[in-house]
């Protein structure tokens, strides 16, 4: 029997903990689509995160060494964010799951209605 613990090191705990948050993919997928974006940038294109939300997201994502950030010496400063090549190999799995819930969706949409 395969157990999953919280104790000790799991890594499927420690990773999923990581990208099922609410914005984690997103961010990735934003990236992936877009390429090196500016902060505004991908605010703009995922409008309903927060500012701290989103600056919470990339830190996290970053010390996880799925995003890079490069800020460059001007004024004012300006930072770039682009996936890192470890999280490029994130994304074709990212878009296995978006593949899987667009194709399910309205059979999980109306297995929620049965169940009210």
């Amino acid at each position: 029997m395969k157990n999953f613990h919280p104790t000790g090191n799991c890594p499927i705990r420690d990773v999923l903990s990581r990208l099922g948050d609410k914005w984690s993919m997103l961010v990735l997928i934003t990236l992936n689509a877009n390429g090196t974006m500016r902060f505004s940038d991908i605010h703009k294109t995922i409008e309903d995160v927060s500012q701290r939300m989103l600056t919470v997201t990339l830190r996290t994502l970053e010390s996880d060494g799925l995003v890079e950030r490069k800020v460059y010496a001007e004024v004012p400063p300006r930072v770039e964010y682009c996936l890192t090549d470890t999280g490029g190999t994130l994304i074709p799995h990212i878009e296995g799951l978006v593949g899987w819930a667009l194709e399910n969706m309205n059979i999980i949409l109306d297995h929620r209605k049965m169940s009210r």
